[in-house]
C-alpha cells in the first residue's frame, strides 16, 4: 500500500510556513520602500541581502548537519522559527542601515537554523513517489502565506496613507507568533542518526561535498551556477517600482501609487506560485523533477529578459509586466520544491539534513555574490543591463543541466 503522503506533520508544517511566509512576506515588498526612505539605494539594499542570506547559508549546512547528528529534527525547527520571529518587527526600533542589516541577518539565521532539519522532515513523511507533491504542498502553503501577507500590507497602506510605515513590521509580529504557536502541536520522529550529542565542528557547515553522491554534485553545480546570477527578487520590485514611478493607476475604482502597485505585483507572482506549486510538484512525480527545474529556468530566462527590455525602452506600464510576473509565478512553482525533491532522492535519508543544508547553504552563499553585483551594476551602470545579463546566463545553466545530469534512476533512490 502507498504510504499517505499528506501527514499530520506535513500538515502542520506546511501551516507554520505559512504564518511564518505570511509574516516574512508581509515586510518583503515594503522593505524596498524602507530603506529607501531612510536614504538607501540600490546597493546598499543588495548589500543588506546578500550579507543576510549568506549568513543564513554558513548555518544551514552546519544546523543541517547537528540534527543528523543529534537525530532529532524538532529543537532546531523551533528555534529557527521563533527566532525570524522575534527578529522581523525589530528592523524599525532603530532607522540605519547597520540596524536593519544586524536584524535582517538575524531573521535569515532563523531560517539557517530550521531549514535543513525542515526538509529532512518533509523527507522523512514522503516515498519517492510522492515527495514531489509533498514538497510541492508545503511550497503551495508557504506561499499562499505569501499572498496573506503582502495583501495585508498593500491594505495598511491603502487604509493608512501618510502614516509611519514602520507600523507595518509590527504587524508582522501576530502572524509570526502565530507560526509559533502551531509548532506547539508538532512531534519529533525517530531517525536513524547516531544521535551524537556532540556539536559539529564548523568546518562541517560544507563538508557533506567530499562524501556526497557524485549525481548529487553534479546537480547541485547546476543549481549554484544558476545561483550566482540569481539575485534578490527585491531589485525585480525595484523594476516594477521604476516603470510605474511617477504614475497612479486606477483599478475597480480605487487609486494605486506607484509604492502600492509593487505590492499588487508581488501578490500576483505569489498567487500563480501557490496556485502551481503542488500540480508542478505532481507533475515532477509523475515526469521527473530535472524537466519540470529546466522548464521553470525557462520561465526566469523569459521573465528576466522581458524586464531587461522594458527597462532599456523606458516603457510605460502595460499588461506586458503583469505577464511576466505571471510567468515569474510559474518559475517560482517549477523551482523551489522541485529542486528539494530532486536531491533528496539523490541521497540516502539519514543525510538529508546535511545535504539539504549544504544546498540551502551554499546556494546563499552564492545569492551573496549576485545580490552585491546586481546592486553594483545596477548602481553603477543600469537596472537594464542586470536583468539582461541573468536572462543571458540561464542558458549556459539550461546547457549544464541538460547536458552533465542524467534522469535519476528508480533503482538510485531513497
Amino acid at each position: 500500500m502507498q504510504k499517505r503522503w499528506l501527514t499530520r506533520s506535513v500538515l502542520i508544517i506546511s501551516i507554520v510556513s505559512l504564518l511564518n511566509d505570511a509574516s516574512s512576506e508581509l515586510l518583503y515588498p515594503v522593505l524596498p520602500i524602507y530603506l529607501a526612505g531612510i536614504g538607501f539605494g540600490a546597493m546598499w539594499i543588495g548589500l543588506i541581502e546578500g550579507i543576510a542570506e549568506a549568513a543564513a547559508g554558513l548555518s544551514k549546512g552546519w544546523f543541517g548537519k547537528w540534527s543528523d547528528m543529534r537525530g532529532e529534527r524538532l529543537p532546531f525547527i523551533r528555534l529557527g522559527y521563533l527566532l525570524s520571529a522575534i527578529a522581523k518587527p525589530l528592523i524599525v526600533v532603530f532607522p540605519n542601515i547597520f540596524w536593519a542589516l544586524f536584524m535582517r541577518s538575524s531573521d535569515r539565521l532563523g531560517k539557517g537554523i530550521r531549514t535543513g532539519a525542515r526538509d529532512a522532515m518533509l523527507a522523512h513523511q514522503s516515498t519517492p513517489e510522492n515527495r514531489g507533491k509533498v514538497y510541492g504542498f508545503h511550497r503551495a502553503m508557504d506561499t499562499t502565506g505569501a499572498i496573506i501577507g503582502p495583501a495585508l500590507a498593500l491594505w495598511w497602506l491603502i487604509t493608512h496613507r501618510g502614516e509611519n510605515i514602520a507600523y507595518v513590521f509590527y504587524l508582522a509580529f501576530i502572524p509570526g507568533c502565530l507560526s509559533i504557536v502551531a509548532l506547539l502541536f508538532l512531534r519529533d520522529h525517530p531517525s536513524t542518526g547516531s544521535k551524537i550529542k556532540m556539536i559539529p565542528k564548523l568546518k562541517n557547515a560544507f563538508s557533506y561535498w567530499k562524501d556526497a553522491p557524485t549525481l548529487y554534485r553534479k546537480v547541485v553545480s547546476g543549481f549554484l551556477l544558476f545561483a550566482l546570477f540569481n539575485s534578490s527578487d527585491l531589485f525585480l520590485l525595484l523594476a516594477i517600482r521604476i516603470i510605474h514611478e511617477g504614475t497612479t493607476t486606477c483599478i475597480l475604482g480605487w487609486n494605486f501609487t506607484a509604492n502600492e502597485i509593487v505590492i499588487l505585483y508581488y501578490i500576483l507572482y505569489n498567487l500563480v506560485y501557490a496556485l502551481l506549486a503542488f500540480p508542478a510538484g505532481y507533475l515532477s512525480d509523475k515526469l521527473n523533477p530535472k524537466t519540470m527545474f529546466m522548464w521553470g529556468i525557462f520561465c526566469y530566462t523569459i521573465t528576466y529578459a522581458g524586464f531587461g527590455i522594458l527597462l532599456y525602452e523606458g516603457s510605460s506600464p502595460g499588461l506586458i509586466p503583469l505577464i511576466l510576473m505571471a510567468v515569474y509565478g510559474l518559475y517560482g512553482a517549477l523551482n523551489d520544491g522541485i529542486s528539494k525533491a530532486w536531491l533528496s532522492v539523490l541521497i540516502p535519508k539519514e543525510e538529508r539534513g546535511a545535504a539539504l543544508g549544504f544546498y540551502a547553504g551554499a546556494n546563499s552563499i552564492a545569492l551573496l555574490f549576485a545580490s552585491l553585483t546586481a546592486g553594483l551594476i545596477w548602481s553603477l551602470g543600469s537596472p537594464w543591463i542586470v536583468f539582461t545579463i541573468s536572462a543571458c546566463l540561464t542558458f549556459v545553466v539550461i546547457f549544464y543541466l541538460a547536458t552533465f545530469t542524467q534522469k535519476p534512476a528508480k533503482e538510485n533512490q531513497h
